[in-house]
C-alpha cells in the first residue's frame, strides 16, 4: 500500500474494497477508537512497531463522521453526517449521532437503517459475492448507531481480549471476507480520564493483547491492518470556553467542541470569535474540507453559516455540549487528525 501525507480513511476503504472485490483477498480491518499517533509510544510498543504509514482523519475529526466513511467508502460531504452534534431539518433539532437524541436528551426518532445513501461498503461487498462482518462490544448490535452503520453487514458481538481475537479470527476464514473489528476503550479512557491516565494505558495494553492475538491466529494469506477514526487531545479545565450569556441565544450550535458549527447573526458569531479566540471560518473555506464527491442530497440543510475552530489549547462548549470530559477532539490539529496506518503480513 502506498499513500499520500495526505491520504485519510476514504482513500484506505478504496484500496480495502479493491483487495477484497477485485484480488479476492480476505482483509481484518481493526478500528481503535481514538487512537491518534499520539499514543503510539512507549505505552504501545507492539502497535508502534507495526505502524506502516500516517493517515489523516477527516474533517470534523470525530467517530461518526469517521465510522460513515468507513461504511460507505464516501467523505462526509457526500455520506452527509458532519459533526458528534448534527443539525437535522427533518426533525428540526440537533442531533447527538452516537445516542440519538437532542440537546435536552429526549430520543429522536429517525428511519436509522436508511440514513448512509446506498449501497453502502457492506451491500456493495455482498453484491460482488464478498461477506462483510464486523465484530463490536455486544451491547452495541441493536443501537440507532448500529442500524445505520451496518446496514447489509453481519454483526457479532464480543466481550472480552479472548472473544474478540477468537471471533475475528474465525469469520476471517471465510474466502473473499471483509472483517472490520471495532475497538472502543482508548477513546472512552482518553475522554473521561485524560490521555495521561493510567486508564489510558491500561486501555491500550487491552487493545494491543487484541491486536497481537489476531495477528497470531490469523489464517495465512489474511491481511491485517488498523487505523483509528481520530486522536484526543487532552484539555485543561480553564480552557473549557463556557458559552452561557444569553445574548448567543439566537445563535443554533451543532458539530464538535473543537470545531463548533454555528448558524444565525454573522455580527453575533464574529463576536463571539473574539471573545473565545476562535478563528471564524466561513463556508468558501470549511465546504472543501468535507470533501470533493458530489454531495449528499440533503447536505445543504446540515450545514452550517461559520465554523468556530476553537483555539489550539481549549473547547468552546455552547449550551447541550458535554463539558465534565477531559479530552476531546474534532479540529484540524495533528494530535486530533494524525491517526495510523497498522499492517501486517
Amino acid at each position: 500500500m502506498d499513500f499520500s501525507p495526505r491520504s485519510g480513511l476514504v482513500e484506505l476503504m478504496a484500496e480495502i474494497e479493491r483487495l477484497v472485490v477485485v484480488e479476492e483477498k480476505s482483509v481484518v480491518l481493526v478500528l481503535f477508537d481514538g487512537l491518534g499517533t499520539q499514543f503510539l509510544d512507549e505505552r504501545a510498543p507492539l502497535l508502534a512497531s507495526h505502524q506502516i504509514a500516517t493517515l489523516q482523519a477527516p474533517f470534523p475529526s470525530t467517530t461518526t463522521v469517521s465510522m460513515a466513511m468507513v461504511a460507505t467508502g464516501l467523505a462526509p460531504s457526500a455520506h452527509g453526517i458532519i459533526g458528534h452534534l448534527l443539525y437535522w431539518p427533518e426533525v428540526g433539532r440537533v442531533v447527538n449521532m452516537l445516542k440519538f437524541v437532542d440537546l435536552t436528551g429526549a430520543l429522536v426518532t429517525l428511519d436509522f437503517g436508511s440514513l448512509l445513501p446506498a449501497p453502502n461498503l457492506w451491500e456493495r461487498l455482498r453484491a460482488a459475492g464478498c461477506h462483510p462482518v464486523t465484530v463490536q462490544p455486544a451491547d452495541f448490535a441493536s443501537t440507532p448507531l448500529s442500524q445505520v452503520l451496518y446496514r447489509g453487514c453481519r454483526f457479532v458481538g464480543a466481550e472480552s481480549i479472548d472473544q474478540f481475537v477468537e471471533r475475528t479470527v474465525e469469520a476471517a476464514s471465510i474466502p473473499r471476507s471483509l472483517i472490520f473489528t471495532y475497538l472502543p476503550p482508548v477513546d472512552y479512557a482518553a475522554h473521561v480520564f485524560g490521555i495521561d491516565s493510567m486508564e489510558v494505558a491500561d486501555a491500550l495494553l487491552w487493545v494491543s493483547a487484541v491486536w497481537e492475538g489476531i495477528a497470531r491466529q490469523l489464517p495465512s494469506g489474511v491481511a491485517l491492518l488498523g487505523t483509528a477514526d481520530h486522536g484526543v487531545m487532552g484539555i485543561a479545565e480553564d480552557r473549557k470556553l463556557l458559552i452561557r450569556d444569553d445574548r448567543y441565544r439566537p445563535l443554533d450550535f451543532w458539530g464538535d467542541p473543537r470545531a463548533v458549527m454555528v448558524r444565525g447573526s454573522m455580527r453575533l458569531a464574529r463576536e463571539l470569535a473574539d471573545l473565545t479566540g476562535a478563528k471564524l471560518v466561513e463556508p468558501d473555506e470549511f465546504r472543501p474540507w468535507l470533501g470533493g464527491q458530489e454531495a449528499h442530497p440533503r447536505l445543504s440543510g446540515r450545514l452550517p453559516d461559520a465554523v468556530l475552530l476553537a483555539p489550539p489549547d481549549a473547547v468552546i462548549l455552547p449550551w447541550g455540549f458535554d463539558k465534565r470530559l477531559r479530552g476531546y477532539h474534532g479540529g484540524l490539529e495533528p494530535v486530533e487528525a494524525d491517526i495510523p496506518l497498522l499492517a501486517v503480513g
